[in-house]
């Protein structure tokens, strides 16, 4: 009787471990650990892009562009069994640089600058006429250097004879 009886406490534990641990959320840290102490040490017109580096260490995202911008972004986030994470906390740090490398702005944005978005099935709506499957695989069939139209083929020509 102890034997049967210190198994369904077992299994009687087990369940309710198993219930409780499913309703605990999960929590996530994705990106940049941002330390309060080194950023605010980042000073605008001090600084360049090699101290920024040496301090804070390689960005997030770097801009491929001018103006010559710099992002570090820490997002934490939870969700409940299955669900889509959501963002509960995030902080995005953009550092600007002239054309010199020196720093000339900080610039810190919250949880507030996060956009949510729900994607439309599975195609993008546009504007204009629509399209089956078909039409889109042949669609430019005969259109592009038809014959007698004086443009394609090959050197650009309009196909006409030379010589005698």
């Amino acid at each position: 009787m102890s034997v049967s009886f210190a198994r369904s406490c077992l299994v009687a534990g087990l369940g309710l471990t198993l219930m409780t641990g499913a309703c605990v959320p999960l929590r996530s840290h994705q990106g940049y650990i941002i330390d309060v102490d080194l950023v605010n040490a980042i000073q605008p017109g001090v600084d360049n892009r090699q101290s920024v580096a040496a301090t804070l260490g390689r960005p997030t995202i770097a801009s491929q562009f001018p103006p010559n911008d710099w992002y570090y972004v820490a997002r934490d986030s939870r969700n409940l069994n299955f669900q889509t994470p959501k963002a509960r906390d995030q902080i995005a740090l953009k550092i600007s640089f002239d054309q010199a490398g020196t720093v000339t702005s900080i610039t810190r944005t919250g949880v507030d600058e996060v956009a949510s978005i729900s994607p439309y099935g599975k195609t993008t709506p546009t504007l204009g006429r629509k399209r089956g499957f078909f039409e889109d695989l042949f669609g430019n069939i005969g259109t592009v250097g038809a014959a007698g139209t004086g443009a394609g083929g090959p050197g650009g020509g309009g196909g006409g004879r030379t010589g005698p």
